[in-house]
């Protein structure tokens, strides 16, 4: 739940809090970025010190190593990394097709279809595959408290062709994360389009 408190009267600024089941954030907020289940060269204690309202991660990584074995170990990610605060984790979507080209002893792969996108991990060339639901549920293993759905990163530039194919898919998976979303999360979605203004208007 978001309670917006303030409001601009020359802009659409506003300032609020946001209610997760790990703690409220008042808005806007700095996030600290701990993809891989740490903030580097800082300790947990370090990000309550500055304080830090809420903490970063990501899903592709934390995914590939340590592992969703490992995670559930420690019933998710708050344990494991000693945090209290919430937690925002990225689809992994963005590492998908950025990491795409990086090289591996097995080579590699991004290979998309209209139920997700099939991929090497960047680690060791394994080969995997993201649906809509199944980064939804590796968010839930990792308890994250708002958990964001998977999309299409499409490429810049990009032709209008090519970006409106990408916001068909990403609204198409848009709903069908709907669907399984977990209620103890929060679901936050991507606008897409590319730099076409329409486009970003249609997705939002």
């Amino acid at each position: 739940m978001y309670r917006i408190y303030r409001k601009s009267h020359k802009s659409q600024a506003r300032t609020g809090i946001l209610k997760t089941p790990h703690g409220a954030i008042k808005t806007p907020f700095f996030m600290p970025i701990a993809t891989k289940a740490a903030v580097k060269t800082l300790t947990a204690a370090d990000l309550r010190l500055l304080p830090a309202q809420i903490i970063l991660s990501n899903t592709y990584h934390l995914y590939l190593k340590p592992g969703l074995a490992v995670l559930k170990k420690f019933k998710g990610l708050h344990a494991f990394m000693d945090w209290t605060g919430p937690i925002l984790t990225d689809s992994g979507g963005f590492q998908v097709f950025s990491l795409a080209g990086t090289k591996t002893r097995q080579g590699n792969l991004v290979r998309l279809k209209d139920s997700g996108v099939e991929f090497s991990s960047h680690i060791d060339g394994s080969k995997h595959f993201f649906t809509p639901r199944k980064v939804l549920q590796i968010q839930k293993i990792i308890s994250s408290d708002i958990a964001l759905i998977l999309d299409v990163c499409t490429k810049n530039p990009a032709s209008r062709q090519q970006a409106e194919k990408d916001l068909e898919l990403t609204l198409k998976w848009a709903k069908e994360a709907w669907r399984y979303r977990n209620k103890n999360q929060l679901t936050f979605a991507i606008v897409q389009g590319s730099t076409y203004k329409d486009l970003r208007i249609k997705c939002a």
